[in-house]
């Protein structure tokens, strides 16, 4: 997602409209986000960098919940607000994502360790 909004943020952000303006009950799927703000949170404990993963996982579950339980007219407005941003805005999310992206694949150990023999 962080690269494709630093890449083309307009054509991510168009289909993102497209998308919620079609079918609005796609906001359901928010379940997965909950869900894997839930696994972030409980396996995480031992992570590098654990309160930074602490609060990721407590934000992905108040957006998951809020998207997917919250009250229509309050979140439509939110969600219009949100994807009427400047492009630069998109690309700045973007840059975060790939950050926390890094940063976790760091923390499991994927990526920048050296194997010392």
């Amino acid at each position: 997602d962080g690269i494709l909004l630093l890449l083309a943020p307009r054509l991510v952000m168009n289909r993102i409209r497209e998308v919620t303006s079609a079918n609005p009950e796609i906001f359901r799927w928010q379940i997965a986000t909950v869900a894997a703000g839930l696994g972030l949170l409980f396996l995480g404990w031992d992570l590098p960098h654990q309160p930074l993963w602490t609060f990721t996982a407590l934000a992905m579950i108040a957006k998951g919940l809020f998207l997917w339980l919250g009250v229509g007219g309050v979140r439509d407005r939110i969600v219009a607000w949100c994807v009427t941003r400047e492009e630069v805005d998109y690309r700045f999310w973007g840059l975060g994502l790939c950050a926390l992206a890094v940063l976790l694949l760091h923390a499991l150990g994927w990526i920048g360790n050296h194997l010392e023999n």
